[in-house]
């Protein structure tokens, strides 16, 4: 690697003999990451650059500045690990938005960004914040994922992901935008590429997933396991080149309708590409942009594509050769990697063009071999034919629940071997990445020859099986039991005839879990702001929007389950789910486009805050005159989601009981006049043959 820029940026072990040398390491991985990272921005040379839309599908560059500082903050926060915030507004503008998830709020409109100094300073506050944090944080060996190392291993590993990310998006700023540096220097070498051929790969049994013992740190769709059967083929010697790819472009292919798949057709229809989003002719000649620089087309670097194009340059390749070629699988990729026998980060040399050691580049196809395989790890992301899912045993990280479960919905395809770019735990052989097919990283591909048909159909609409999850789909869809009426519909219902609006403009439904009140509230309301914190509940609130239908399966007894499916027409919600934007959020961190509200829909929420009390004495700023606020709990405060000293009733004061209609008047009295009280039951199914059985109390507040 050029000068400059560190080497040996490896993970790091969990495992050890002395804490506080893995004291010492984490720190040294902590800040060396931070460093690299603000290396990376520095070839920005000037300021109005970090707020273009240089990815109009991704927010512009200050947010990813800002974004890697957060999320420290908003994981050691959530984890109790640190009592209060740095910046409360900074740590809700920048913490989601990172792809276009389809609850994600990328509209730059809502966001008044702050200044690339304010963020620096930002940034400085937590990277203090955060090593006095490792200094004094208790320690033990190994490091497991209930301890407070791994939730900063977790946004090391965090921030080394958006070092390439931020990475792809600087790349397609304009030249002016960037000045070149010593320590982000280019491969020099380039000539015409070899001719590329195909070599016979036996096929195997191979277990893919990692292990809860293993020794690095791991993401949630790694653990797990799945046994695949994988047959004889033939894998392509090289990754594909510019060169193998110009042929595909010279013969029209993305003219020809007939090598591209219907997602495939789409993007060409949008985005009007003739060649590699990184390619441009320009005076009779082919250049391509690297991270800070435009050259001539390299022809034996390999090409950069999304998956899309990948896929049609195989469909092509297919037609020519007259045989059955296609992008690898994930299995078969993992085949490929047993080529090389050692892992990161116990690699006694890096065996090829990956986390920073050669070049801050692609370089050409043919410089790292392994048994007749060149670029197994390295050089470029291999995009698959694999749609992201989680193993078996799939289990999120409490504090981190939207990592993975977000792109298990069929449009994400993972990514293997890592770039030039990839550090940390992108090059542990375990790592699972995927990105949405039309997305642009440092990625390209390689081919395969096999009669065996992919595992390509991962359904949308999959049975959902996680346990509480399918728990409260039931409780929200599923049936009436003991004869106690549909908690979200009655509870809504209930609320309405309390209320008198001139107008039924805005609601917000905070804390919506998996969404049928917001369906509810949207049958009366022009428009429903639906918001929850877990990206979990999210998604499937969204996905019945989206789709229709919603399938899960709910436990009988033991593991026997029983298998549903509701729809938005058996409800008569088909034509108002069109009027409610679901979001990820967090009550108690609102951004500030959330207001102007008719009625605010709180249920089951309250007991559940970290601080309720501050969304008490604030959420009155987001209501209109003459609005309304409604409060439905059980009041089961436990001191697992609030700090006792929070609780707004339930407790003794001054010897005598204080109740959380007591707090609630006290709070909101001085902006609300309090208009009704009552009781909303409501069962949640836990087995055939177990239920839960709880009364909320609603109170519905008027807005002076």
């Amino acid at each position: 690697m050029s000068e400059g820029l560190v080497k040996n940026i490896q993970t790091i072990l969990l495992t050890g003999d002395n804490a506080e040398k893995k004291r010492a390491e984490l720190i040294h991985y902590f800040n060396q990451t931070w460093e690299l990272y603000e290396s990376l921005f520095d070839l920005i040379n000037n300021d109005a650059a970090y707020f273009k839309k240089a990815e109009p599908l991704r927010h512009p560059l200050i947010f990813y500045f800002g974004h890697t500082a957060c999320f420290y903050v908003n994981k050691l926060k959530l984890g109790k690990y640190i009592e209060t915030r740095i910046n409360s507004h900074f740590e809700s503008m920048f913490a989601i938005g990172v792809d276009e998830m389809s609850w994600d709020d990328i509209d730059d409109s809502h966001y008044q960004w702050p200044t690339v100094t304010q963020t620096r300073e930002y940034r400085t506050q937590v990277k203090a914040c955060v090593n006095e944090f490792i200094e004094k944080m208790p320690l033990e060996l190994p490091i497991t994922q209930s301890s407070p190392a791994w939730v900063i291993l977790m946004g090391i590993e965090h921030e080394r992901i958006h070092l390439e990310t931020s990475s792809v998006i600087i790349r397609q700023l304009p030249l002016t935008d960037i000045t070149p540096s010593a320590s982000w220097s280019a491969c020099k070498e380039s000539c015409e590429a070899q001719p590329n051929e195909l070599l016979p790969v036996i096929g195997k049994s191979i277990t893919l997933g990692k292990q809860a013992s293993d020794a690095t740190y791991g993401w949630d769709n790694e653990y797990g396991s799945r046994l695949t059967e994988v047959e004889d083929f033939k894998a392509s010697k090289f990754l594909v080149s510019n060169q193998e790819y110009m042929a595909f472009v010279k013969e029209e292919g993305y003219c020809k309708p007939e090598f591209w798949c219907s997602e495939g057709r789409a993007w060409l229809a949008f985005s009007g590409a003739s060649a590699p989003r990184f390619w441009c002719y320009r005076e009779g000649e082919w250049l391509q942009r690297n991270l800070t620089e435009e050259i001539p087309l390299p022809m034996n670097w390999p090409v950069e594509v999304n998956q899309l194009e990948a896929k049609a340059f195989c469909n092509w390749k297919k037609q020519k050769l007259n045989a059955p070629i296609r992008l690898l699988t994930e299995a078969e990729w993992m085949i490929l990697r047993e080529n090389i026998p050692e892992h990161a980060p116990l690699w006694p040399e890096v065996p090829g063009n990956v986390q920073l050691e050669y070049f801050a580049s692609s370089c050409p196809v043919n410089r790292f071999e392994h048994n007749g395989f060149y670029d197994i790890v390295g050089n470029v992301w291999q995009w698959t034919e694999t749609p992201i899912d989680g193993f078996d045993n799939f289990e999120v990280h409490p504090l981190y629940d939207d990592f993975s479960t977000p792109t298990f919905d069929g449009k994400h395809n993972l990514m293997k071997g890592g770039s030039w770019i990839s550090t940390g735990n992108e090059v542990v052989t375990s790592s699972r990445y995927a990105f949405r097919r039309h997305f642009y990283q440092h990625a390209g591909f390689r081919y395969v020859e096999s009669e065996q048909l992919p595992d390509t159909d991962v359904k949308i609409n999959v049975y959902e099986t996680d346990e509480l999850i399918s728990q409260y789909l039931e409780f929200h869809y599923g049936a009436e039991y003991f004869s106690v009426p549909n908690f979200c519909v009655n509870a809504v219902n209930q609320c309405l005839q309390d209320i008198q609006l001139h107008r039924y403009g805005k609601a917000l439904d905070i804390g919506c879990s998996v969404g049928r009140a917001s369906f509810e509230l949207a049958q009366y309301f022009e428009h429903v702001d639906a918001i929850d914190f877990s990206a979990r509940f999210i998604q499937q609130a969204y996905a019945l929007s989206e789709q229709g239908e919603k399938r899960y399966t709910i436990c009988t007894e033991g593991e026997l389950v029983e298998f549903k499916s509701v729809s938005l027409q058996q409800f008569g919600y088909q034509h108002c789910a069109s009027k409610i934007d679901f979001s990820q959020g967090d009550a108690c961190n609102l951004k500030p486009q959330f207001s102007g509200y008719d009625l605010v829909y709180a249920a089951n929420l309250i007991d559940r805050l970290v601080d309720p009390g501050l969304f008490l004495s604030s959420i009155h700023e987001r209501i209109n005159h003459g609005g309304y606020l409604v409060i439905v709990s059980p009041y089961t405060w436990l001191e697992t989601y609030t700090d006792k000293e929070k609780w707004v009733g339930g407790i003794k004061v001054n010897g005598e009981n204080f109740t959380t209609l007591d707090g609630l008047t006290e709070t909101l009295i001085g902006h609300f006049e309090l208009v009704a009280v009552k009781e909303i039951p409501f069962v949640i199914r836990e087995t055939k043959r177990k239920f839960q059985h709880t009364i909320s109390e609603m109170t519905v507040w008027r807005k002076r």
